[in-house]
C-alpha cells in the first residue's frame, strides 16, 4: 500500500487527487471559508503571534491553502505550509511553502483533510486456529501479527470468528500523534471518513476517475480505508456539527430576495447548496473531525475526551 500510494511511481506522485475523488475541499469554497475562520480563532487564542503557521497535511495540489491564504488577505504573519509527496504544482502561490514532510515544530493550526485514510496499513484475518495473521496482497495469509499490532486489534477491532477481518489502524494513530507532536501551541484537526466501535467494518477500497474500484497495488488507483477515529485518543465530532459552529448554514435564502435582488438570490442559493453538501447526512456531513488543542483552551466547539457519536 505504501509503495502503491507514495513510491516513485505511486498514485499520489503522478495523479491529481481531485481528478479521482471528491473531498470537502473540492466540493465547495465554503469549506475554505470555515477553515479561515478557524485560523482566525487560533490566531486570537495565541495572542496574534509574529508568525502563525498553517500546515495542511496531504495538501493535494495546494487548493485549500491557496483559498485560505487568500481569504486571510495574504497576511505577512501567516506562514502557509503544504505537506505533500508530489512535486510542487506549477502556478502555486509563491507565498505557500511546499515540502514533503512536516516542520519539526510550529505554532498555529494543523489541518489534515482526508490524509489519515491514506496512511498505509496492514489487514489482519483470524485463521481457522484462532490466530490473527497478516493478509498478503496475493490473498494468502502470512505471519501472525506482531505484539503491537495484536494489542491494537484486541483493543480496537477484536476478531472473534475465523475469517473476521480487521484493518490495523496503529499506523494512523502513530502518524496523528507524530503530527500533533510538532504543534508547540495551537490546534490540530483531522477531517476524514471513519468509524467507531459501534460501526466497525472492513472498508479498504480503491478510487479511480471518480468511481469506486477494486484497489490495485500498481499505483493506478487510490487505496483508502476508513479511519478508526475513536482510537486517535482525542475528542471527535461530525463535520455537520463542526462546520455549523463555524458559521456554515445550508438554509435556502428567503424567496422574497429573488424579487428584490435576483443576482444576490442566485448567489445565496448557490452558496446554500454548497453548504448543504458539506453538512449532508450520509455524505460529507458524516465525516469526522478529530480535534486536539495544544496549550490553548479555545475551540469553537464543546468537546469532551470521551464524546463520540
Amino acid at each position: 500500500m505504501a509503495a502503491a500510494l507514495y513510491g516513485d511511481d505511486g498514485f499520489f506522485r503522478r495523479e491529481r487527487p481531485a481528478d479521482h475523488f471528491r473531498t470537502s475541499v473540492s466540493a465547495s469554497p465554503v469549506f475554505a471559508t470555515a477553515i479561515a475562520q478557524l485560523v482566525a480563532g487560533v490566531d486570537k487564542a495565541l495572542g496574534h503571534p509574529d508568525v502563525l503557521t498553517v500546515v495542511d497535511v496531504g495538501a493535494g495540489r495546494g487548493e485549500l491553502l491557496s483559498q485560505v491564504f487568500t481569504l486571510l488577505g495574504r497576511d505577512s504573519r501567516v506562514r502557509p505550509v503544504a505537506v505533500e509527496r508530489a512535486e510542487r504544482p506549477d502556478g502555486l502561490d509563491p507565498g505557500i511553502e511546499w515540502r514533503a514532510d512536516l516542520p519539526d515544530e510550529f505554532a498555529g493550526l494543523l489541518i489534515a483533510t482526508e490524509w489519515l485514510d491514506n496512511v498505509p496499513l496492514d489487514v489482519a484475518v483470524l485463521d481457522q486456529d484462532g490466530v490473527a495473521r497478516y493478509l498478503l496482497d496475493d490473498g494468502e495469509l502470512g505471519e501472525p501479527l506482531d505484539s503491537a499490532d495484536a494489542h491494537w486489534v484486541e483493543r480496537w477491532w477484536p476478531l472473534r470468528v475465523p475469517g473476521d477481518v480487521a484493518e490495523i489502524g496503529l499506523p494512523r494513530v502513530q502518524a496523528w500523534a507524530d503530527a500533533v507532536g510538532r504543534v508547540t501551541a495551537g490546534l490540530a484537526v483531522a477531517v476524514d471518513y471513519g468509524h467507531t466501535m459501534a460501526d466497525r467494518r472492513p472498508t479498504l477500497t480503491g478510487f479511480r476517475d471518480g468511481r469506486e474500484v477494486e484497489p490495485r497495488f500498481d499505483g493506478s488507483t487510490d487505496i483508502t480505508a476508513h479511519v478508526a477515529v475513536d482510537a486517535l485518543g482525542v475528542p471527535v465530532l461530525k463535520q455537520r456539527e463542526a462546520l455549523a459552529a463555524l458559521g456554515v448554514d445550508g438554509a435556502r435564502p428567503p424567496l422574497e430576495l429573488a424579487t428584490t435582488d435576483p443576482a444576490g438570490y442566485v448567489r445565496a442559493l448557490s452558496r446554500a447548496s454548497q453548504a448543504a453538501e458539506l453538512l449532508a447526512e450520509d455524505g460529507l456531513g458524516d465525516h469526522w473531525w478529530a480535534v486536539r488543542t495544544v496549550t490553548i483552551e479555545w475551540t469553537p466547539w464543546r468537546l469532551s475526551q470521551s464524546w463520540t457519536r
